[in-house]
C-alpha cells in the first residue's frame, strides 16, 4: 500500500498500521518543517492517526491556520492539565479571543464565585506548562463510547462538557488524555507537549491571558495589546449570558429542548434594540452639545453593519433626529484605477480603493451647509456613474456611513474631530462550546457569508470558503488594527443564531467536493453545526439582523 504525500509530491509505500507521525519521522529529511497534524484525503487528523488504506496525506505546522488551531487547542489543555496540578478544586473557563491571546476565568468548584489568582500562582501555572512540555508527554486520544466519556467528565466535574454530551446524544465520544487527565476539544490535538513550545501565561483582568504563537512571527509568543472597548463588549454579553443561563451550546440545546426558543430570541433581540438605543442616545448628546453630524460604521465581512446601520438610524429618529445614510462603495475609484493585491487581483479592500480626495470634499461641503450630489458607482461597468442624488445637511440631520474603513484615520484626516462619530459592528461571539472550547467570531462571520453569498449572490460554498483567507488578510490589514478608535462597540452576535444557521448552511457545506483543500473547513465547519439543536427560522422577527443574511426582513438592501 502507498499514501500521496503532497508536501513532497510522491507515492510513500506502508505496511499499514503505521501512525501519521511514524511516516513524519521517515519524511523528516525532505520535509520543511516538524509537522504538527495532517490533512487525511483533506480531513484535518492528529499525527496519532493510524494508515491502513491508501491516503493522501498532506503534513501541517502550525503557520497554517488548521495547525494554528491545533497548537491553541493543545495549550489550552496544557494549561487545563497545570490547573489541575497546581490549583486543584478550580474550574478553568476559557472566555474569548482579545488583545491577541484567549482570555480565562478560573472559579471555585466549591463556591461557583470567580477566583483572581496572584501573579506568584500565575507564574507557578507557566512553570507548570513549561514543565509539561519539556517533559513532551504524549496527547493520548481515545475513542469510547459517549456512556463512558460521561462517566470519566463528571470524574472531573467538566459539567458543561456533560451538558452538550447529553444534548448532542452521539453514540462514540472522542477525546484525549494528558497524564491521566482527560479532555474533549473542536478539533485534533497535537502528538504531544514537547510540540508546544511557545507560549506565555499572564495575569489579566481578574483572570488570565493565554499566548500562543506570533501570527506575523510563530518563532516568539505573541505579546498582549491594549483592546479595552472590545473587552468591555465581550464583557457584557458575557454577563447578559450568565443572566439568561445560556453560556455554552449544551445550554442553548436545552432551552430547544424545552420549547424555549421564543423567549431567548425575544430576549436576545430586546438586547440589540437596547445597545442601540444607548448609542443613539449618545449620538444625539454630542449633537447637540458639538455638533455631531457624521457617523462612520464600521466593522468586518458579515458583521451585520448594514442592518445595525438601519436600526440605529430608526434609534435614531424616535430622538427625533433625521437620519441620512449613504455607503462608501459610491465612493470607489474606476475600476482600472484600484490597487492591485498580492495576486494581482483588484484590491477592494485597500483604503486606496475608494476616491478618498472626493469624499474628504464632499463630506468637508455637508458640514459647512452646502449641498452636493453624491457619486454613483457601478458595480457592472466598474466605473462611477453620475446620477441627481443631492444632499444636505440640515440642523437635526445625522449622516450614517457605513463601510469597513470608518475607523481608519486616514479615511477622512481633515474633518474635524468632534464633528464624527464612530461605531465598530462586530460578531463578538460569547457562547461556548462548552468551559474549555470558545466559538470563534471568525466561524460565525464565515458562516453567515457563506448563507447570504448564496442567497443573494448565487455564490457556492465552495467560492466563499476558497476567498475566505484573503478577506481574513484585508481584515488584518484594514480593520482591526483601528477598532479601537472607535467611540461605540456594537455587539451584533445574536445567541440562538447558529442554531437557525445550521439549517440554512448543512446543506450549502455538503455540496463541496470532497476531493479539494477547501473540503477540509466545509468538512470542520459541518462538525461544528453538529453540535445545535436546530432553531426553526419562523420565530425569528422581520427586523433582526440575522435577517440579512438568511432573508425575509423587512428592511431593503
Amino acid at each position: 500500500m502507498k499514501i500521496y504525500c503532497r508536501n513532497i509530491g510522491q507515492y510513500i509505500p506502508f505496511k499499514g498500521g503505521e501512525t501519521l507521525h511514524d511516516i513524519a519521522l521517515k519524511l523528516a529529511p525532505e520535509l520543511p518543517f516538524s509537522p504538527l497534524c495532517a490533512r487525511i484525503n483533506n480531513k484535518t487528523e492528529d499525527l496519532g492517526f493510524p494508515l491502513f488504506s491508501p491516503k493522501q496525506v498532506e503534513f501541517l505546522d502550525r503557520r497554517s491556520p488548521a495547525g494554528r488551531r491545533v497548537f491553541i487547542m493543545s495549550l489550552c489543555m496544557m494549561l487545563y492539565k497545570a490547573v489541575d496540578n497546581i490549583l486543584p478544586g478550580l474550574r478553568l473557563k476559557m472566555e474569548h479571543s482579545v488583545s491577541k491571546g484567549i482570555y480565562c476565568h478560573l472559579f471555585s468548584l466549591e463556591t461557583g464565585k470567580i477566583f483572581e489568582p496572584s501573579e506568584k500562582q500565575v507564574a507557578e501555572l507557566r512553570n507548570e506548562m513549561e514543565r509539561l512540555r519539556d517533559a513532551d508527554i504524549p496527547f493520548k486520544r481515545k475513542e469510547r463510547l459517549t456512556e463512558d466519556a460521561l462517566k470519566l467528565f463528571r470524574s472531573q466535574h467538566l459539567d458543561s462538557k456533560v451538558n452538550l454530551l447529553e444534548t448532542t446524544r452521539q453514540l462514540y465520544t472522542t477525546y484525549y488524555l494528558l497524564d491521566g487527565l482527560a479532555d474533549s476539544y473542536y478539533g485534533p490535538l497535537a502528538y504531544s507537549t514537547g510540540q508546544i513550545d511557545i507560549f506565555d501565561l499572564i495575569p489579566f483582568k481578574q483572570g488570565l491571558l493565554l499566548l500562543g504563537p506570533d501570527p506575523e512571527n510563530p518563532d516568539v509568543a505573541a505579546s498582549p495589546i491594549t483592546q479595552e472597548k472590545l473587552f468591555n463588549a465581550f464583557t457584557k454579553h458575557l454577563e447578559f449570558n450568565k443572566i439568561i443561563r445560556v453560556s455554552d451550546i449544551g445550554e442553548l440545546n436545552r432551552a430547544v429542548e424545552n420549547n424555549q426558543t421564543a423567549e431567548l430570541i425575544n430576549v436576545a433581540e430586546a438586547m440589540h434594540n437596547k445597545l442601540l438605543g444607548e448609542i443613539s442616545d449618545e449620538i444625539t448628546r454630542r449633537h447637540k452639545e458639538s455638533g455631531v453630524s457624521i457617523v462612520l460604521i464600521a466593522g468586518p465581512s458579515s458583521s451585520g453593519k448594514t442592518t445595525s446601520t438601519k436600526r440605529l438610524a430608526i434609534q435614531l429618529m424616535t430622538n427625533l433626529m433625521t437620519p441620512k445614510m449613504i455607503s462608501l462603495d459610491d465612493y470607489f475609484v474606476d475600476r482600472h484605477l484600484t490597487p492591485l493585491d498580492e495576486s494581482g487581483d483588484y484590491d477592494y479592500e485597500s483604503l486606496y480603493a475608494l476616491d478618498l480626495e472626493r469624499l474628504n470634499s464632499d463630506l468637508s461641503r455637508l458640514l459647512a451647509g452646502e449641498q452636493i450630489n453624491l457619486p454613483t458607482y457601478s458595480f457592472e461597468f466598474g466605473r462611477r456613474i453620475e446620477k441627481e442624488r443631492p444632499l444636505r445637511l440640515e440642523e437635526n440631520d445625522i449622516l450614517l456611513i457605513e463601510g469597513i474603513h470608518g475607523l481608519n484615520p486616514d479615511l477622512i484626516p481633515g474633518l474635524p474631530k468632534d464633528k464624527i462619530f464612530k461605531i465598530y459592528v462586530s460578531a463578538l461571539t460569547t457562547l461556548s462550546i462548552d468551559d474549555h472550547n470558545w466559538i470563534s467570531t471568525t466561524d460565525t462571520r464565515l458562516l453567515r457569508r457563506i448563507v447570504r453569498d448564496h442567497k443573494y449572490r448565487h455564490t457556492s460554498a465552495l467560492e466563499t470558503i476558497r476567498r475566505w483567507q484573503s478577506v481574513r488578510r484585508g481584515e488584518e490589514k484594514w480593520i482591526f488594527p483601528f477598532q479601537e478608535n472607535a467611540d461605540a462597540t456594537f455587539n451584533s452576535s445574536l445567541i440562538f443564531e447558529l442554531g437557525v444557521m445550521k439549517g440554512y448552511a448543512e446543506p450549502l457545506l455538503h455540496e463541496v467536493p470532497h476531493d479539494i483543500e477547501e473540503y477540509s473547513e466545509a468538512y470542520r465547519l459541518l462538525k461544528f453545526l453538529d453540535y445545535f439543536r436546530t432553531i426553526p427560522v419562523d420565530q425569528i422577527p422581520s427586523t433582526s439582523l440575522l435577517r440579512e443574511f438568511l432573508g425575509g426582513s423587512s428592511f431593503k438592501y
